[in-house]
């Protein structure tokens, strides 16, 4: 059985999967939903053949011994695919990836801008994660090659195996595959900080030992992107912590605050054209998140977020109704992939607006210092003293970010009074002659509900 056939199939469907199982027919995947494309089941011992004739004979030797294995394949007229074969039942499976040749932009792909920032940082981890299929491969190359169109440097990639071939620009790349150019990535990890890298892409984070070679990278100066698999922010926090031994929490917890740059969480969720746009949610580590992250606060972190867009973060939720005010996912959709479908639900109906990344890209800012929790003498929280940025640029170095001590004292005193007493017409927009939307999102964000 060739199985060149299926793979120019894949193309042409513009599928993202491939699966030959024993006892089923071959099925792709298209925009999420399996098809099959074949009439007959694959017989007991089909399979094997076809895996064994795309392995050499060192990988079916390492195969037979793991019975597992992964490995990167090129068909001329098709393109680029990751394998990954293993046994099922006593039988050999395969579920096939198809990589597409061209690196689609971050633009073209929806993802926002904040994450162009984050991959031209001098140092620091950047976390992508999501689950199987939810695109953090295409997201993670189409970051790398936006470095490589950008900024001089050397670029290494530890992956298993290589997906996306990339060519050199003004970066110089250089790629490893486990099992081909390194014999495990043990080694390649060891191997790495002799490479002179700049940045480092790990193709996934899966162990201990990994993890804390990435938080090597960058506490000695690198910066290191790599991928997880977790379903938000919190979670992805949560299971990095989970790699070490309970008297090792602390110190991790540690390493995370000082390195630690920003995690992008991501799903595709279908669209109304049919096809899969990305929801995308965002954690930038600013001072604040760094402090929560060092006391192992991560429950804390979610409504930070919520009203972080100044700093370039946002969440699921935000990012879900941005795509349904934006007509991209219909209302099924965005509520069933909320995080908190209630919440989502009540700002759709009730909430007016949600300031998300996209709106703040152009002048990204980040908090100096932690929000104040001592009360004032009226019993409110005191405003945060935050500084403005010298440039967007420096935005992420600097972890700067808007004064609202200066936003209070420039309001009247009457406007001051009239929120503190509870009257919100002010908040609600009602009396706001001559002010712009933000002044009202401000108002919120400083006073809070009333």
């Amino acid at each position: 059985m060739n199985i060149d056939p299926y793979l120019k199939l894949m193309v042409e469907q513009n599928a993202s999967d491939l699966f030959f199982t024993t006892g089923a027919p071959v099925c792709t995947k298209v925009e999420g939903v399996t098809r099959r494309v074949s009439r007959n089941v694959l017989e007991p011992g089909v399979v094997k053949k076809i895996a064994y004739s795309i392995m050499d004979d060192q990988q079916i030797r390492e195969f037979e011994m793991t019975k597992e294995m992964n490995l990167g394949i090129s068909i001329a007229g098709a393109g680029r695919f990751r394998v990954n074969a293993y046994y099922q039942r006593g039988e050999i499976s395969m579920v096939i990836r198809y990589i597409k040749g061209d690196i689609p932009e971050m633009a073209e792909l929806g993802l926002p801008p904040i994450l162009k920032k984050l991959v031209m940082q001098k140092n620091g981890l950047v976390l992508l994660v999501g689950s199987t299929g939810s695109g953090k491969s295409t997201s993670l190359a189409s970051m790398i090659e936006h470095r490589n169109k950008a900024q001089t440097g050397h670029i290494l990639t530890i992956e298993d195996p290589i997906e996306y071939a990339f060519s050199h620009k003004k970066s110089i790349i250089g790629q490893r595959e486990v099992g081909l150019d390194t014999l495990s990535y043990e080694n390649a990890l060891r191997e790495a900080m002799r490479e002179a890298p700049d940045l480092i892409m790990i193709g996934e984070v899966r162990d201990k030992q990994t993890m804390e070679a990435a938080i090597t990278y960058a506490d000695t100066g690198h910066l290191c992107l790599t991928t997880l698999h977790a379903v938000n922010a919190n979670q992805a926090l949560d299971r990095i912590v989970n790699f070490f031994p309970p008297e090792g929490k602390s110190q991790i917890l540690m390493d995370l605050s000082l390195n630690l740059r920003g995690i992008v969480a991501q799903r595709l969720i279908p669209d109304v054209e049919g096809g899969r746009v990305p929801a995308v949610e965002v954690l930038i580590n600013t001072p604040y998140v760094s402090e929560l992250i060092k006391r192992g606060s991560v429950g804390e972190i979610k409504p930070i977020m919520e009203k972080g867009a100044a700093a370039g973060m946002q969440t699921f939720d935000q990012s879900l109704y941005d795509l349904y005010k934006g007509e991209r996912i219909s209302l099924d959709d965005a509520l069933g992939n909320a995080d908190s479908r209630g919440n989502l639900e009540w700002q759709i109906n009730f909430g007016g607006g949600v300031k998300s990344v996209s709106e703040t890209s152009d002048q990204l800012v980040f908090p100096t210092e932690e929000p104040a929790s001592k009360k004032t003498t009226n019993g409110k929280k005191k405003p945060p003293v935050l500084s403005t940025p010298a440039s967007d640029e420096e935005a992420l170095d600097s972890h700067v970010g808007f004064d609202d001590q200066e936003f209070l004292d420039e309001m009247s005193t009457e406007e001051i009074a009239s929120v503190e007493a509870g009257e919100s017409s002010i908040l609600d927009n009602e009396d706001g002659e001559g002010k712009d939307s933000g002044y009202f999102d401000r108002l919120k964000s400083v006073f809070g509900d009333q």
